[in-house]
């Protein structure tokens, strides 16, 4: 027989003790959280780079409304009880100093992930690094392909479309409404201006063999004057604008003053009324037509839209000295409500791979300031988040909708 053992009672009170001591502490723990670095019980610390100085540094105002928007948010009591801390860095549009900034954030400031990041250039240079430290690169204000590559770069993933989709979508809409149109293509030389030629012409398929003129320029650049007369020279009657504001503004003001009338389409990029068109001169404007996923806070067609009159309030009450119709503004705006979104469906589980899960997992997501009819939509080989647009068309001073909407195949 085997030996007895003894229980007496002091032993099993011991006992019950330990294990509910144990129970106590476990369920402190998961209520506590499940945390990486940058999250912890009272914050959630996240990283933000782009150019506040340099070429572009008008871009650098997208930064200014997500730290109002996660500055209303801790207003309001956090995310879960966790207060937002956000990090941004200039970069001054170079991209050394992306990858400078991308390490700060991670290294010294441990950053939970980085959000919004502004720039093709600058966001590709730090993607290996990112990727390599399992650290999410998420919503970034850049639409390069590359950037929502998940089977390469599953950390790295775009806020709304790519350049190559805008671009396919394009082309498919002139190949079916414009069959013989002869057409003219000024791009920005960088990884976006490329990317967008690309889709475009598989957009075109077998129409890309209209394309007659093909010129590039560099952001640096004083004007696209010369390229313009180019393009007017070849008998383009439709041109694509594939550029910064600064340089879609002067293509039409050289237009206008060669009395050339192209039928001008532009991206979602440098579409804007208020910084495109306006200082273009709506005279020289009318007619463009231009694709579009987001609600322009300077057209009253959007004025009597829920989001809008939201939109509307948050500047009143926390940029108070924005420009209302800035459009970088209300883009910042949504890549911080959509950012918000995956915070709060981590729950207490705030770890990068969580983070990762919850942002690549978007299901009809109408994150605000989209025009209504487009949501978000991702999925773990999918990390596109927006696959539909809007044809705008300017007319008088605003653009009108034309059509429904476009849909990316």
């Amino acid at each position: 027989m085997g030996r007895k053992v003894k229980f007496d009672r002091r032993t099993l009170l011991g006992g019950a003790a330990i294990s509910v001591a144990t129970g106590l502490i476990g369920q402190a723990s998961r209520a506590a959280g499940s945390y990486d670095p940058g999250a912890n019980d009272s914050e959630i610390r996240i990283g933000q780079f782009g150019p506040l100085s340099g070429p572009v540094s008008s871009f650098g105002v997208l930064a200014y409304a997500m730290k109002a928007y996660f500055g209303m948010i801790n207003e309001q009591g956090g995310i879960n009880g966790r207060k937002i801390v956000f990090i941004n860095y200039d970069d001054a549009y170079s991209p050394p100093k992306s990858v400078e900034a991308a390490r700060r954030l991670v290294e010294s400031d441990e950053i939970l992930f980085i959000a919004g990041a502004m720039g093709t250039p600058g966001n590709i240079a730090v993607q290996k690094y990112m990727n390599a430290r399992k650290v999410p690169q998420l919503f970034l204000a850049a639409a390069a392909s590359k950037l929502s590559d998940p089977a390469n770069y599953p950390w790295t993933m775009v806020s709304g479309t790519t350049y190559e989709m805008e671009g396919g979508v394009l082309g498919r809409y002139i190949a079916s409404t414009f069959p013989s149109a002869k057409i003219a293509v000024l791009y920005q030389n960088d990884d976006a201006g490329k990317a967008t030629l690309a889709g475009f012409k598989a957009g075109l398929g077998s129409r890309a063999s209209k394309i007659i003129s093909e010129l590039t320029y560099y952001a640096t650049d004083p004007t696209v004057d010369s390229q313009t007369v180019q393009m007017k020279a070849a008998d383009a009657d439709a041109v694509l604008l594939v550029t910064i504001p600064k340089m879609a503004v002067q293509a039409l003001r050289k237009m206008a003053a060669l009395n050339w009338k192209p039928q001008v389409f532009l991206g979602t990029g440098n579409s804007s009324a208020r910084a495109t068109l306006s200082p273009a001169g709506f005279e020289n404007a009318q007619g463009v037509l231009a694709l579009s996923a987001r609600q322009d806070p300077g057209n009253p067609l959007w004025a009597a839209e829920p989001d809008m009159k939201e939109y509307m309030g948050f500047l009143d009450r926390y940029v108070p000295d924005a420009d209302r119709d800035d459009a970088l503004y209300s883009a910042g705006y949504t890549i911080a409500a959509t950012t918000t979104h995956v915070i709060r469906r981590c729950g207490d589980d705030l770890t990068r791979v969580n983070v990762l899960r919850q942002a690549t997992s978007l299901n009809g997501f109408a994150a605000p300031l989209l025009i209504p009819g487009i949501t978000m939509n991702t999925s773990p080989n999918d990390y596109v988040p927006i696959k539909q647009f809007q044809l705008m068309q300017f007319k008088g001073e605003k653009y009108e909708k034309l059509g429904g909407l476009l849909s990316a195949p």
